[in-house]
């Protein structure tokens, strides 16, 4: 199940992404609608961090093309912003949240421009929106994992992009931290942002995502999460992993889900 959509905010044809001359990625069609909370799932290894980065341009493709609002990357990149995954972050790095959000602001200045008075208010907003005023002056180094997740977050906001790609914001991080990410990307989207996160907890993807990409080395299904998270594609996705299928069935039932996505 692979729904196509009009005036797509990106576009991704015949994507091939090797290493070593070995495919990882291959053959990826889909288009994404603006304004869309959209779930990047599969297994481990499925190319799930490859895709995002390939879209990026942080990965060299071995054929296909990306178009970002209809444009090739390079034309739009600064209406786009990427939250790694925290185990590629140096957190030891000697820098502040402050310093941190404010990196979010670089973009938004001319070659050998100083940060404004401006930039500076809108790094302190977006550290307020995502609970961590009380700790602007803090080195990174000594935040837990959920307050790196959000200093980080903080200075994806400080982009004021169009476009956001997440890396599993979710991985590592206490309850509490995910339901205000998820929250925030929830009032993004309503304000006509687009959020792409890899993610890989099924159960929890079906109340946060309103798109859903299921990916296993190739494409499976790309489309409103009550189409795309049914059984038949859960399966073709996770290869006959009975055991964690069975689990997720069960929960769904706890939930009383629809019956088209149980």
């Amino acid at each position: 199940m692979i729904q196509q959509v009009e005036n797509p905010i990106l576009e991704v044809h015949d994507l091939t992404v090797s290493y070593d001359s070995k495919p990882v990625l291959w053959n990826v069609d889909l288009t994404i609608p603006e304004g869309a909370l959209v779930g990047i799932m599969g297994p481990n290894g499925a190319g799930k961090s490859t895709l995002i980065k390939a879209i990026m341009g942080l990965l060299p493709l071995s054929s296909g093309y990306v178009k970002l609002f209809e444009q090739p990357l390079d034309t739009i990149r600064q209406r786009i912003s990427y939250v790694p995954q925290k185990e590629s972050v140096d957190w030891d790095f000697p820098t502040t949240v402050l310093d941190v959000v404010m990196m979010g602001r670089y973009g938004k200045l001319g070659l050998f421009k100083r940060p404004s008075k401006h930039d500076k208010e809108v790094a302190l907003q977006c550290i307020e929106q995502v609970g961590m005023s009380d700790y602007i002056h803090r080195q990174i180094s000594q935040l837990s994992g959920g307050q790196q997740q959000r200093a980080f977050l903080a200075r994806a906001l400080a982009q004021e992009a169009d476009l956001y790609f997440m890396d599993e914001p979710f991985a590592g991080v206490d309850a509490a931290t995910e339901r205000a990410v998820i929250s925030l990307l929830r009032e993004m989207s309503t304000a006509g942002k687009t959020i792409i996160v890899v993610h890989h907890d099924l159960q929890s993807a079906q109340h946060y995502f309103d798109w859903v990409v299921l990916l296993n080395m190739h494409l499976v299904a790309s489309g409103p999460t009550k189409d795309a998270l049914t059984e038949s594609l859960l399966e073709k996705t996770y290869g006959g992993k009975l055991t964690l299928l069975s689990e997720i069935g069960e929960q769904m039932r706890k939930t009383n889900l629809p019956k088209d996505i149980r």
